[in-house]
């Protein structure tokens, strides 16, 4: 792998591509460094709500949560 930060100084860059990476699919990215530390930035600042959650588990987990739920609370009254 190949990675490295540049400062561009006009609006084209020329890249080498190393011999072993001839004829594989490669993945190229760009964007600018201060942006990507601003974004986790606002991730952490942002406190997590319960919609943040929905959707995560299917019905079946859903239903099977639930009901060991319910037997823990079950338990829990018993030994009471």
């Amino acid at each position: 792998m190949v990675r490295t930060i540049i400062t561009p100084d006009n609006i084209s860059i020329k890249l080498s591509i190393p011999k072993k990476y001839i004829g594989r699919k490669i993945e190229v990215i760009y964007y600018p460094v201060d942006e990507v530390v601003e974004e986790k930035t606002e991730a952490v600042k942002q406190p997590k709500t319960m919609a943040s959650f929905k959707g995560l588990l299917s019905g079946k987990e859903a239903d099977e949560l639930q009901e060991y739920v319910a037997k823990s609370r079950e338990e829990w009254e018993r030994d009471i």
